[in-house]
């Protein structure tokens, strides 16, 4: 994506079935669980990049024992830094102890932090708000009862903080922070407390506190915790949370928005946010990895049992299609397989804009998370070809072209943009820094005939524009090029995202822009007035009103705007942006049918109240997202 957008966090969870001494026996270490989690969230860095955090529980330690461990870090690189902490304290133990004591679970256990059977590691991408080590995941509330400690860490956001908090209010907590995290975790705890008060009544006056307190870490009703906690939640989530005593879940919302996988045998249970860090972690193979289905929660207990419970009824699934386009990785055989066929699906478009003329025409990406999609647009082109080729040869249709160069063609495929990935734009001075920006993308010189040639790059969506405008087309123009067509792999960016995106300001997103261009050329303003007074009279109303901004114009209408938008005064090449569509976008992506951003059907009830809010603050000038 050449406009960089901050977006999802990731998850990593692994909990050690069996006693410690089993994986210290069958791999000759008491690091097994450790070394694995490095691996689980080092996958995931496209994920995280502002922070990281891991915790780990200890299961049956002796009172006066440290228990819970927890490291976070805001570095660059924060995932090692962390596991260099950690390792630091490895060292210093075996500095303790003799080789035998090493492979010792009790006495590791016992001297060592972080060698408990419970690990949740989170890789932060912090979409609004400070960055420090308070931001950070995992987030802990601690209690002198084993089983009122939670620890939890997420990819979510939620629409409804304000109506959490309240609730919280009114249950006559005094929460220390109006945010998402902060109130779903004290949501939760509350009703953890609930769970170990309403237990400890049952067996009041049958058994010691001490006894009682045993009990209540055998029947800990987590699914009951979890559907009281739950059921006022509105947004996208993947929760994953720990309690003192070794058991834990990760529940996941009911459209099924953020993503969660997980693998279990007899020897561990691992969630992760995509598949691919799962493979790696444990080579297996990918049927083995299952995903958390929307509306329910994978819940392990103490004693290592685990299952899969619905905890709110399932609603149509909506999961984010901007996984498979750009934010998870490549290497998932699935969305390798979606972002080829998102590619291939716009060829029809590219050679009508082309005029099909293919012997002219240049064909690259912007990297480096194009390139799939940029492999399935030239396979589409290729499958063209020999489509003509079998209509001549074998159908007899006849044709200008000869036959051996027919024969022989192919598409012109060159690396023409790479990132330089050094250059950083430092200059504070605006026009300075322009220069700068226009030359953080170099091109490969003397591929493209001067005044003769059309480029065609493809990119993963189009955002802002900004890159494009400012960089991107300022390079491609130096190689003199007849037309510059931009691909976009996904449809317009339209709305705004209130589940995990940082795109929740209308006036970033160039295709709004465009409409609203376009409404003024053609004195439609009062079509602004007008949506923007129905979200003013009608803020809970469960209809998108900003829909009606674009309903006047075409895509095609829309996509033209866009493209004089980003091309400056100085740009020499006629200039030209297509859009991938919607339709193509479910049929590439078919089980991703989370198309909000483009579509503007949220998913939820809280969505729609998000995306009229954020369009009364654009009309107010309001530079703020719209949700808390």
């Amino acid at each position: 994506m050449s406009d960089e957008i901050k977006h999802e966090c990731g998850i990593a969870l692994i909990r050690l079935r069996k006693p410690l001494q089993y994986y210290i026996d069958k791999y000759h270490t008491p690091f097994y669980a450790a070394n694995r989690l490095y691996v689980l969230m080092q996958k995931q860095v496209n994920r995280g990049q502002d922070g990281a955090g891991l915790a780990n529980i200890k299961i049956n330690t002796r009172p006066g024992t440290r228990y819970i461990s927890r490291y976070r870090s805001v570095e660059s690189e924060a995932v090692a830094k962390i596991f260099q902490k950690i390792n630091k304290k490895y060292k210093k133990v075996k500095k303790l102890g003799t080789d035998e004591k090493l492979l010792d679970a009790e006495w590791i256990k016992e001297n060592a932090a972080f060698t408990g059977e419970v690990w949740l590691g989170h890789l932060r991408y912090g979409t609004h708000g400070q960055n420090s080590i308070e931001t950070c995941h995992p987030f802990l509330k601690q209690n002198n009862w084993r089983s009122r400690n939670l620890v939890m860490a997420g990819n979510f956001n939620m629409t409804n903080v304000e109506e959490l908090f309240d609730n919280l209010v009114k249950l006559g907590q005094h929460p220390k922070e109006k945010t998402d995290t902060v109130t779903v975790m004290e949501k939760i705890g509350h009703f953890l407390d609930e769970e170990n008060q309403r237990i400890f009544d049952k067996y009041k006056g049958h058994f010691t506190n001490k006894e009682i307190t045993e009990v209540i870490e055998q029947e800990l009703d987590v699914a009951r915790i979890l559907r009281r906690s739950c059921r006022d939640f509105d947004g996208g989530y993947a929760m994953a949370g720990l309690i003192g005593n070794g058991a834990g879940f990760v529940v996941r919302d009911p459209t099924g928005i953020r993503p969660a996988y997980y693998y279990a045998d007899d020897e561990i249970i691992v969630v992760a946010s995509e598949k691919p860090p799962i493979k790696t972690a444990f080579n297996i193979d990918y049927q083995q990895i299952k995903e958390i289905q929307p509306g329910n929660a994978l819940i392990f207990n103490k004693d290592g049992s685990f299952g899969e419970h619905e905890i709110i009824p399932p609603r149509e699934k909506k999961s984010c299609s901007f996984e498979r386009i750009y934010f998870s990785r490549g290497t998932d055989p699935d969305i390798y397989k979606e972002r080829k066929n998102l590619g291939r699906a716009l060829v029809p478009q590219i050679l009508k804009a082309i005029d099909f003329d293919l012997k002219n025409t240049v064909f690259s990406y912007i990297p480096n998370t194009a390139e799939t999609a940029y492999y399935g647009m030239i396979e589409g082109l290729e499958d063209y070809l020999s489509a003509k080729r079998r209509e001549i040869l074998i159908e007899g249709k006849p044709h200008l072209e000869d036959l051996e160069d027919l024969l022989n063609f192919r598409p012109r495929v060159e690396k023409l943009v790479s990132k330089d990935v050094k250059l950083r734009t430092f200059i504070t001075n605006d026009s300075d820094r322009d220069v700068m920006v226009s030359n953080v993308y170099d091109t490969t010189y003397e591929v493209i005939r001067s005044g003769v040639d059309t480029i065609v790059v493809i990119d993963d969506s189009i955002v802002r524009g900004t890159t494009l405008e400012k960089s991107i087309l300022t390079t491609l123009d130096k190689l003199k090029p007849k037309r510059i067509i931009i691909v976009s792999s996904a449809p317009q960016i339209r709305f705004p995202d209130c589940y995990g995106i940082d795109m929740s300001r209308m006036k970033e997103f160039i295709a709004f822009r465009a409409a609203v261009a376009l409404l003024r050329e053609r004195e439609m303003e009062h079509v602004l007035e007008e949506v923007y007074d129905k979200c003013i009279a009608e803020p809970d109303a469960q209809v998108n009103f900003v829909k009606e901004i674009y309903a006047p114009f075409t895509d095609q209408e829309i996509s033209n705007k866009i493209a004089q938008i980003i091309t400056s005064e100085k740009i020499e090449a006629d200039v030209h942006v297509i859009y991938q569509t919607v339709q193509n976008l479910q049929l590439s992506c078919p089980a991703h049918r989370g198309d909000w951003y483009f579509t503007g059907d949220f998913p939820t009830d809280g969505g729609m109240r998000v995306v009229n809010m954020a369009f009364v603050n654009y009309m107010e000038g309001k530079v703020i997202r719209a949700y808390k």
